[in-house]
């Protein structure tokens, strides 16, 4: 697998930096043989001579006699600037094996910016060098309270892809709350499937959780609500729903409650983000429902709690089914959409097909009004000024992101609401 090493010229005695910059250089290339077939990276302190005329970066270049190509400097105004440049720099070649050459001390200030801006769809590997010339460091606790502020700062600065956020609201829900779906545009996430607002850190995937919080912040601010009052749903395509103020499942696919300013949100990337609310007992309740979720009767489910913990009415409950992959490009083997066919024959295109057409969307609605919900009191969401285009997500690569269409690296928007 391609692999690349970056080697750490920082926190160094300043006084000493050219001298430290050699040797490190010189005890780096004896270590490999003088010699490396894969990609090298340096972080220099931005407040060294690296660049100038007294230490010029063709001339530190220079110094690796024997690799395969020039090493590539990332001299920033800051750690987070050159992690966040060289993340870039190897995400553009699809690189995720990373050997850090630096100081035991160094070390732990990049375990730090690790779990910062990467995921365990990264590997790496440190080799401790130079420890005798290394500076003292912060406490370990420090270490990361200063790192997670210089990288916050960072991404605040940086400037949004794809246009601006761009939130999707539905008429039928009352003023009382707060709601909207998100769109994947105006965010920072800038790996193409992923780009741009995706609101959702998957360890296998390679958007890292301080770009998404970034992202939140960002859409927090258009929509109105703070990032610290967001709850998201932990899925498992299954039908559990938390209550809010109750001890949390391990995962559940339904979250409910009365808490006004509590923000509460469900992901979607072909699976369905429903909003419901209860302007009666000023009750709340979003689901995540994939096709499992759809079958297993989450939506249901999430009614039935804002029902039993609230005393709402499912003839007050008003639902809307958020962006979803649509029967145009979903489909199911033929076992599974047969499932599907016994809830309505209209839920299945093709049915006698290897693989049938399945509409989940339409299935949520029935199951819906089967459970009470007044037919007028669902709505799903279509495209502004187009009412007669459903939201598929797989159709509209410019507005979502979509598991159907991008594969295993995709990003998620989400459905969120909350009572004023």
């Amino acid at each position: 697998m391609a692999a690349v090493t970056l080697m750490d010229l920082t926190h160094t005695r300043s006084s000493q930096y050219d001298i430290c910059v050699k040797k490190r250089i010189g005890e780096f290339c004896a270590l490999t043989g003088n010699g490396s077939q894969e990609p090298v990276f340096i972080i220099a302190d931005p407040e060294s001579s690296v660049g100038t005329d007294r230490f010029a970066r063709s001339s530190l270049q220079e110094m690796f006699i024997g690799f395969s190509d020039s090493p590539q400097v990332l001299c920033k105004s800051s750690l987070s600037a050159a992690l966040y440049a060289f993340k870039q720099a190897i995400d553009k070649e699809d690189i995720s094996n990373v050997k850090i050459v630096t100081s035991s001390r160094g070390r732990g200030l990049f375990q730090v910016y690790q779990e910062l801006l990467f995921t365990s769809a990264y590997n790496f590997e440190y080799s401790i060098m130079f420890d005798n010339l290394s500076c003292d460091c912060c406490p370990p606790g420090q270490c990361t309270a200063d790192a997670e502020r210089e990288l916050s700062t960072f991404l605040q600065h940086l400037p949004a892809l794809k246009g601006d956020i761009a939130i999707l609201r539905s008429s039928f829900i009352s003023d009382c709350f707060g709601h909207g779906f998100s769109t994947r545009t105006g965010g920072i996430s800038y790996i193409s499937t992923l780009s741009s607002l995706n609101l959702f850190c998957n360890p296998r995937r390679k958007d890292s959780r301080a770009v998404v919080a970034e992202n939140l912040r960002r859409l927090g601010l258009q929509a109105g609500f703070h990032p610290h009052l967001f709850n998201l749903i932990k899925c498992n395509h299954a039908s559990d729903v938390w209550v809010m103020g109750k001890p949390a499942p391990d995962s559940y696919d339904g979250m409910v409650t009365n808490q006004v300013g509590v923000v509460i949100a469900a992901p979607g990337a072909d699976c369905m983000p429903l909003l419901f609310t209860d302007p009666v007992a000023k009750a709340i309740g979003v689901a995540h429902a994939g096709w499992k979720g759809t079958l297993m009767e989450i939506a249901m489910a999430t009614v039935n709690a804002m029902v039993s913990e609230f005393g709402s009415r499912p003839a007050d409950v008003v639902c809307v089914i958020g962006p979803s992959v649509g029967p145009c490009c979903f489909t199911l083997e033929q076992d599974s959409a047969r499932e599907f066919h016994a809830i309505h024959p209209d839920c299945v295109r093709h049915i006698d097909s290897s693989r049938p057409y399945v509409d989940i969307r339409h299935a949520t609605r029935i199951l819906l009004e089967r459970g009470g919900i007044k037919p007028e009191h669902i709505e799903d969401l279509r495209i502004p000024h187009k009412s007669d285009s459903t939201l598929c997500t797989s159709c509209h690569p410019e507005l979502f992101f979509s598991h159907v269409r991008d594969g295993l690296n995709f990003g998620t928007q989400i459905g969120f609401v909350w009572i004023k």
